[in-house]
C-alpha cells in the first residue's frame, strides 16, 4: 500500500487533477504528459517508430485501455511501467494520460519495469535476454522464479539467456532484427566463436533460412565446410512446413521421415546441455536426466 505521507504528500496532492478516479482500490489520475519523465533504469532501448505509430492510431480511435504506472519525483512523475503507451500518447497528441501513482523504491521500480517489458511480445531477443539476466543478477531470482513472474516456461527463459553467449557482432544483428532467434540458436551448438561468426556471415551474405543454417552446421560444425543442401526426406509440403516449425521451436535440426499419416521424427542435439534443454522444452520444464 502507498504510504500516505510519502505517496500523497503536498506535492502530489497539488498535482492530482479533480478528475481522478478510484477503482479497484487504486487511484487512477489523469496526468499531463509533459510532467512525466522516463525511467533512467528502463531496460528497453528500442521503440520502433512504425509500431509506435500503430499504437498512437489505436489510442486516437479507442483511447488508452491500460494506465501507465509511475512514482512521484518532485514536481514530475517518473515512469515505472508503460513508456511505450506514454510515447504513443504523445505521438497521438494527447495532453493527459491515465496513470496509477505508487511509491516504489528504486529496486521495485526496476523489477516492475523489467517484468512489464518481458511480458511483451515485441522485444528483440537481446532485450529479452538482458532483462532476464538483470533479474538473475540484480534480484537473485532463479530461472524458475523469473518464468513464473513473466508467465513463460523456464525453458523459454533458459534458451533466451543462452543467446548472450554468442559473439557481440551476432548479438548486434539480433538487436537490429537482421537475424532471428531461429537462425541464432543453431549457432550455439558451435563451441568456437570464430566458427559461429563464419556461419553468421554466411547467413547474411546468402540470406540463408533456418533450414539452410542447420544443414550448414550439421555433421561437421567446427570444420566450417559449406555443404550442398541435403534433400528433404519427403516432397510433401505439409511435412516440410512442420520441419521448419519444429526446427524454429526447438532450435535444432529436425527431420521427419514418412508421410502425414505415419512416420518418425528425428531431433538432433550436440551436447549434454543441449539434450537437457530439449527435454525440458518438450516436457514443459520437467528434468529427466
Amino acid at each position: 500500500m502507498v504510504n500516505a505521507k510519502r505517496g500523497l504528500g503536498k506535492g502530489l496532492g497539488a498535482l492530482i487533477p479533480e478528475t481522478s478516479v478510484l477503482t479497484g482500490g487504486r487511484t487512477i489520475v489523469n496526468i499531463d504528459v509533459s510532467k512525466i519523465v522516463t525511467n533512467p533504469r528502463q531496460p528497453r532501448e528500442d521503440f520502433p517508430t512504425a509500431t509506435l505509430q500503430e499504437l498512437a492510431d489505436s489510442i486516437k480511435a479507442q483511447g488508452i485501455a491500460q494506465p501507465v504506472l509511475a512514482r512521484q519525483r518532485g514536481e514530475k512523475y517518473e515512469l515505472v511501467a508503460g513508456e511505450r503507451r506514454w510515447r504513443a500518447a504523445k505521438l497521438a497528441g494527447l495532453k493527459l494520460i491515465p496513470a496509477i501513482i505508487k511509491d516504489f523504491s528504486d529496486e521495485e521500480s526496476l523489477e516492475m519495469s523489467l517484468v512489464e517489458n518481458l511480458q511483451r511480445e515485441d522485444l528483440n531477443p537481446i532485450e529479452e535476454a538482458e532483462g532476464y539476466q538483470r533479474l538473475l543478477k540484480e534480484f537473485k531470482l532463479t530461472q524458475a522464479e523469473i518464468a513464473k513472474r513473466v508467465g513463460k516456461d523456464r525453458s523459454t527463459v533458459a534458451n533466451a539467456l543462452r543467446i548472450l553467449e554468442l559473439p557481440k557482432e551476432i548479438q548486434a544483428a539480433l538487436r537490429k532484427r537482421q537475424l532471428n532467434v531461429g537462425h541464432a540458436r543453431p549457432l550455439l551448438s558451435l563451441q568456437n566463436p570464430e566458427a559461429q561468426l563464419a556461419i553468421f556471415r554466411e547467413i547474411l551474405k546468402k540470406n540463408l533460412n533456418v533450414r539452410d543454417v542447420e544443414t550448414l552446421i550439421h555433421g561437421a560444425p567446427e570444420r566450417m565446410a559449406v555443404r550442398k543442401r541435403k534433400k528433404r526426406h519427403t516432397k510433401n509440403e505439409e511435412l516440410n512446413d512442420l520441419v521448419e516449425l519444429l526446427t524454429v521451436h526447438l532450435g535444432t535440426k529436425v527431420s521427419i521421415y514418412g508421410t502425414i499419416k505415419r512416420g518418425r521424427i528425428q531431433i538432433e542435439y550436440y551436447s549434454k546441455e543441449d539434450l537437457e534443454r530439449l527435454i525440458e522444452l518438450i516436457t514443459g520444464g520437467e528434468k529427466l536426466i
